[in-house]
């Protein structure tokens, strides 16, 4: 197995990404759009998440796919980006159309970190998030930026930079999987050296500065990482930190597969972020599936179960990947 051409989600067909950065407020929104309905499903984690639209996305709720998902800074008012992308897509005639003569209704769930206590002017009076949202619409594109852009431009990892990652993998016979991550942890991203990411065994081609542990390396079932903020805040806020992500696959799932695949894919934060799904991380993962390779009966769990454990070594990756092309762009 190999990462796709791009390393990144859009390398699932069908995909396409768009950043909006204010600079000067040091936040931002990235937004993943399909070129059809997603078919998706979500699984929340965190103890403090800031959410749209995930009750839509439910198996039993009567829609249960998303025109475009959105990852905003901003805490609660980064919610508002969701309003910009509905808006956009609905002026291009995209969701549903309940009756003929009304507008389209695009369904855009939606997850938010909190970046409010970083650097940049927050004093605005009127959000910068609706506009930010639209402006991902007109950005969006196969090959998008990673680090310190979009939804990851003020976010923290630990106590170091956060930002924005995505990572590939392709399966062959036309299965790929992706994801999409904005990393504002209150847990460490690094093993104690601070330059190895926890992510080390997942990495493929150095993607993120091929560090290794040395052999040495004595504090790793340290439940409290010293480079994690769990001992800055005293004590921790609620809903100040999270890691908020997208994963995605070409095949033809339902939405409960969907789900499933979220929830195997929390266990790649896991594997990236000590610690995580805090009571103060606000932990949401996506997960969407574009339908163009399936497989039916007894073969299904095992595709899904296939799925979600590529989804969760790719959110590893792009966790590690984000932090790391945030570094090198300071």
């Amino acid at each position: 197995m190999h990462p796709g051409p791009l390393n990144l989600i859009t390398d699932v067909p069908g995909l396409r990404v768009g950043h909006a950065t204010d600079e000067r407020s040091q936040s931002g929104v990235t937004t993943l759009f399909g070129d059809l309905p997603l078919v998706a499903g979500v699984d929340v984690r965190g103890g403090a998440p800031g959410v749209r639209e995930t009750d839509t996305l439910a198996p039993e709720a009567l829609v249960g796919h998303a025109h475009a998902i959105v990852l905003a800074g901003g805490s609660v008012f980064g919610l508002a980006a969701a309003d910009g992308v509905a808006t956009a897509l609905s002026d291009a005639g995209v969701g549903l159309h309940l009756m003929a003569h009304t507008r389209a209704i695009p369904i855009v769930p939606a997850a938010v970190l909190h970046d409010l206590g970083g650097a940049g002017d927050k004093s605005w009076t009127e959000s910068p998030y609706r506009d930010l949202g639209s402006a991902t619409f007109g950005s969006a594109t196969r090959r998008f930026a990673l680090g310190a852009v979009g939804a990851g431009r003020g976010a923290r990892a630990g106590q170091e930079i956060g930002g924005l990652g995505s990572a590939s993998l392709d399966l062959g016979d036309g299965l790929v999987v992706g994801a999409l991550v904005a990393v504002n942890s209150i847990g460490s991203v690094y093993l104690p050296d601070g330059r190895t990411f926890h992510a080390w065994p997942y990495e493929i081609d150095a993607e993120f500065g091929g560090h290794r542990p040395t052999p040495t390396m004595a504090a790793l079932i340290n439940p409290a990482p010293p480079e994690s903020r769990l001992g800055d805040l005293a004590p921790p806020q609620p809903g100040t930190s999270t890691v908020i992500a997208i994963v995605a696959t070409s095949a033809a799932l339902s939405r409960a597969d969907c789900r499933r695949i979220a929830v195997m894919a929390h266990d790649g934060i896991a594997r990236a972020v000590r610690p995580s799904h805090t009571p103060f991380d606000g932990d949401t993962v996506f997960a969407v599936a574009t339908g163009a390779t399936g497989a039916d009966g007894t073969a299904r769990p095992a595709l899904v179960a296939r799925l979600g454990s590529a989804a969760a070594d790719c959110l590893a990756r792009a966790i590690a990947r984000g932090v790391h092309e945030a570094q090198r762009g300071r």
